[in-house]
């Protein structure tokens, strides 16, 4: 049977709305790549056959835009195995004094953190164009919504495909735009800009976990039925903080985590709340391993193999519950409001 065909049959037997939600965390993305990539090989599924949403900031962004342009997961982990290294500037060196010009580079990054962003663009744009091609966000299979912040007008900047009439830009918008944008980490990357936007940032600022923004758009702005919506998210390793009863400034780097894990907390309870379940809802799921503080940092390309050994395990053990809750049935067709000019 063709996709269409059980996309037709999905419409007809009125399957309920599936959304899946992916975090940010630079290279640790690995972990739900790999995580994806095994689903797909158990079962012979695609990812973005199963959800009629798909939402991403940061890493999760460009995952969520490469199953969205029908990229298959195993793909999208090799440009984390692949190009993971080189964009951060950690490229395997050979030949006579290899570990002296290695230290020699990782200062280099280091004393360049002091004054600007850690690392510039190019390798990522370059790589970026590598996988994504001209596509646009018009171009995806199934509704996207990728947070990124606009630090001009001191706000949230949401690319989505064409799922509402009111939403008749982005879909002209490129992909490698989109990715760029979302994944500009403060200090790491540098902002980006094209005709239309200028100096975006990470959205990982407000909405590193996008499960609470794609519940949202899902009961505010697509007025999908919220006690038939199931939703998947998955996360790049939540950190155990230890307890402190006093902090200074010698703990920032320890508040910093602390916010962040605030800022998931709070979007995990809009997600339940909205889902209509607020203490047990068998049809919202949250994967995301802890992990010991200093574990990897969001640019440590030497814990790669690490987090996708990581994220097979885990789908290995989530394999059941995934079968039962989500991959069960193609969606319906996504049929956008505003097609791109090509179509």
């Amino acid at each position: 049977m063709s996709v269409e065909s059980q996309a037709q049959d999905a419409r007809a037997e009125g399957l309920p709305r599936r959304i899946l939600t992916i975090d940010g965390g630079g290279l640790k993305g690995a972990l739900p790549a790999a995580f994806l990539a095994e689903l797909e090989r158990v079962t012979g599924k695609r990812v973005v056959d199963q959800f009629d949403l798909i939402a991403g900031t940061s890493t999760g962004g460009i995952i969520a835009l490469g199953l969205g342009l029908g990229i298959s997961a195993a793909e999208i982990l090799r440009f984390y195995r692949e190009r993971g290294p080189t964009i951060f500037d950690q490229a395997p060196l050979t030949g006579a004094f290899a570990g002296t010009r290695s230290w020699l580079r990782g200062w280099r990054r280091s004393a360049r953190h002091l004054r600007t962003a850690k690392y510039d663009a190019t390798e990522l744009k370059r790589a970026l164009e590598d996988v994504f091609g001209a596509r646009r966000i018009g171009d995806s299979a199934t509704r996207l919504v990728i947070p990124a912040y606009d630090s001009v007008n001191r706000g949230p900047y949401v690319f989505k495909t064409a799922h509402h009439e009111r939403f008749r830009v982005d879909h002209e918008r490129s992909a490698v735009d989109a990715a760029l944008a979302t994944a500009a980490a403060p200090s790491f990357l540098p902002s980006h800009s094209f005709d239309g936007a200028s100096h975006l940032l990470d959205g990982g600022i407000w909405a590193n976990n996008p499960m609470g923004s794609a519940a949202i758009e899902a009961a505010a702005v697509l007025q999908w039925p919220m006690e038939d919506v199931r939703l998947l998210s998955l996360g790049c390793t939540d950190i155990v903080q230890p307890v402190k009863a006093v902090a200074g400034m010698k703990d920032v780097k320890w508040l910093l985590d602390l916010m962040f894990q605030g800022q998931d907390r709070l979007s995990h309870a809009t997600a339940k709340l909205l889902l209509g379940h607020p203490h047990t809802n068998p049809h919202l799921r949250r994967i995301n391993q802890t992990v010991e503080p200093g574990f990897a940092s969001l640019d440590d390309a030497s814990k790669i193999e690490t987090l996708i050994g990581m994220g097979v395990s885990s789908a290995r053990s989530h394999l059941p519950e995934i079968e039962r809750c989500f991959f069960i049935g193609t969606r319906e067709p996504f049929v956008p409001f505003h097609p791109g000019k090509d179509d």
